[in-house]
């Protein structure tokens, strides 16, 4: 009975392990999201890229965006920034410190998420 527990523990720990490397190897990679209301409409992709330093992102923030007056498109403005974040291996997501964001990973799906905020991840060559 001992032995039993002892090799099921290990199973969880091995399924656990796996389950935290895949989401580490999906991390890195380009994520796209568009967004608009009666107000504006958006695009937003983030590039993210491991540093090579042990749990350390970068990630680049590039957003397009048209405002919407009297029912009238304007013109395409963009903005970008850049964080830096900090891989968590028990919660499986990335932590950025400045501004304030929580990044969940769902590999599955190829999808990453900040808040109710979607991204979908680019396929790329």
């Amino acid at each position: 009975m001992k032995t039993l527990s002892i090799l099921l523990v290990l199973a969880v720990m091995i399924i656990f392990a796996c389950n935290n490397n895949d989401t580490r190897s999906f991390i890195p990679g380009t994520y796209v999201d568009t967004t608009g209301s009666s107000k504006s409409k958006a695009s937003d992709t983030l590039i993210i890229e491991f540093t090579g330093e042990s749990n350390n992102y970068v990630i680049h923030r590039k957003t397009g965006y048209n405002l919407i007056s009297k029912n009238e498109i304007g013109n395409r403005e963009y903005a970008s920034e850049e964080w830096t974040a900090i891989y968590d291996s028990g919660t499986r997501t990335l932590k950025v410190p400045f501004p304030v964001k929580l990044i969940t990973f769902y590999p599955q799906s190829g999808k990453l998420c900040i808040r109710q905020r979607a991204y979908q991840k680019l396929e790329l060559p």
